[in-house]
């Protein structure tokens, strides 16, 4: 056990001890920020911006790419960091570093063109102008579950933009806030460009109202959402909000089984099913719904769950242990609602916060598993006979974030996805993670607002329009 933030001074500050979910032995201890000293980062984070702001796009691009750069280096003791604090397997870990180190080069080349001004034909014989100007401090708020991808991919956007940024990670996860600050830095960024709040949700309203903080992007849960958004919306702060999702994913009758299958179980095993993007509810067509039921609870039950520091292991633990008890409470009030359990559903016998993959079926409507998101290693299947009606399943959720269809005639699956599904992120033929070039967010419950393919890039400037005589 050691503690990360050890140069804030412990006298009458707050700590905070956090687990290893695979051991249910403590991992780190945090020291917490009073509100002054809250305050204070924040009015350090605009003395920074009104600096940064001036820099070139071509001195930005250069702190990113080369920041990109010790990403990688670091790729492997990050994946251990994330392994300790959160249980993500060690090769997981390895993947969202190297696609944070992606989205890094790739906003570092994208930004001077998405943020370039531009010339406007306008009446009366002026001339139009269009100029993005960075706004100030964006507060940023994100999980545990994506420890480092969350944080880059809204702060590399904002700091590329020319804002400043104050960053709240998770509880459990402050041990990467401090990394990434570091990686930044080493990159070349100023300090105070990129700053971290060791602090607790409830002290995100003081933050909000601060009157330096002009933005706030928030991803979690969309009870603390609603919270998050009505807050800033109090203060008139611009805010973008990526929340849950209960991802349909649709099996057409001529879809290739074993393909499907191997994605969706790849969907809903990943980061121990704590992905908003996950495939958590599998809607097959009621002519090859038994072959495909069989094969999925097949390679389920084959799943190797183990020690996350493993280069074997598929599925590691939940983040907590209290996390893990609401996962099971849902798949119980399921199954007393009147879903059917094909396997799982047990907390194995040992410390840390562990559950067996889990699959449900015959899912009533009033059940958590039909009408909630199961943020776990669950999976509920459901039956269609029409694409009519599996349409009707997915699209009557309150979620909309991810999902998609799998079908041998992928223009009908696209089809599918661009008219029908009413979700932010379709795929076709694949469980979709993040690309740095495909927009990401939500509709519905799901959120709003847009990260990736430049889209982030603008959701915090000002867009000034300019006449020119």
């Amino acid at each position: 056990m050691s503690q990360v933030n050890s140069d804030i001074p412990k006298d009458n500050h707050e700590t905070v001890e956090t687990m290893n979910p695979a051991t249910g032995e403590v991992h780190q201890t945090y020291t917490m920020h009073t509100k002054d000293e809250m305050n204070q980062i924040v009015e350090d984070a605009h003395t920074a911006f009104l600096s940064w702001r001036k820099t070139s796009m071509e001195e930005r691009a250069k702190i990113l790419n080369k920041t990109a750069d010790i990403v990688d280096r670091e790729k492997h003791n990050l994946a251990t960091m994330m392994a300790k604090q959160m249980g993500k397997p060690i090769k997981q870990g390895v993947g969202e570093s190297e696609l944070c180190a992606e989205i890094l080069r790739f906003t570092a080349k994208q930004g001077p063109e998405v943020l370039a001004d531009q010339e406007q034909e306008v009446m009366s014989g002026s001339r139009g102008l269009v100029s993005f100007s960075p706004l100030g401090v964006i507060l940023g708020m994100q999980p545990w579950n994506f420890p480092m991808y969350q944080c880059m991919r809204y702060s590399c956007a904002v700091i590329m933009g020319g804002n400043t940024t104050v960053f709240k990670h998770a509880t459990i996860c402050l041990e990467m806030a401090h990394k990434i600050q570091e990686m930044y830095e080493e990159g070349g960024l100023p300090k105070n460009v990129f700053s971290i709040v060791y602090a607790g949700g409830s002290d995100t309203d003081d933050l909000i109202a601060h009157d330096k903080v002009r933005g706030v992007t928030y991803t979690g849960s969309a009870e603390i959402g609603r919270k998050v958004a009505e807050k800033a919306g109090k203060y008139l702060r611009k805010n973008v909000m990526e929340l849950g999702g209960s991802d349909p994913y649709i099996v057409l009758d001529d879809a290739d089984i074993d393909h499907a299958v191997a994605e969706t179980v790849k969907g809903r095993i990943d980061n121990c099913g704590q992905v908003c993007t996950g495939v958590k509810r599998v809607l097959i067509h009621s002519s090859i719904y038994d072959e495909f039921r069989d094969k999925f609870v097949e390679q389920i039950k084959a799943t190797k769950v183990g020690d996350p520091l493993e280069e074997g292991t598929d599925m590691g633990p939940m983040s907590t242990s209290s996390l893990r008890d609401d996962v099971h409470e849902q798949v119980q009030q399921s199954v007393k609602a009147g879903a059917k359990l094909l396997c799982g559903g047990e907390i194995p016998d040992k410390k840390g916060a562990w559950y067996t993959p889990t699959v449900l079926e015959d899912i009533p409507k009033d059940a958590p598993a039909y009408k909630d998101e199961i943020f776990g290693p669950v999976a509920s299947l459901f039956k269609f006979d029409t694409v009519e009606e599996a349409l009707e399943i997915a699209n009557s959720h309150r979620y909309g974030l991810g999902g998609g269809v799998f079908s041998k005639d992928v223009d009908r699956a696209l089809k599918i996805c661009r008219e029908d599904l009413d979700v932010g992120i379709p795929n076709v033929n694949r469980y979709g993670n993040a690309q740095p070039n495909v927009p990401f967010g939500g509709v519905r419950d799901s959120g709003y607002g847009r990260e990736h393919a430049g889209f982030g890039l603008r959701e915090f400037v000002n867009a000034k329009g300019i006449t020119i005589n």
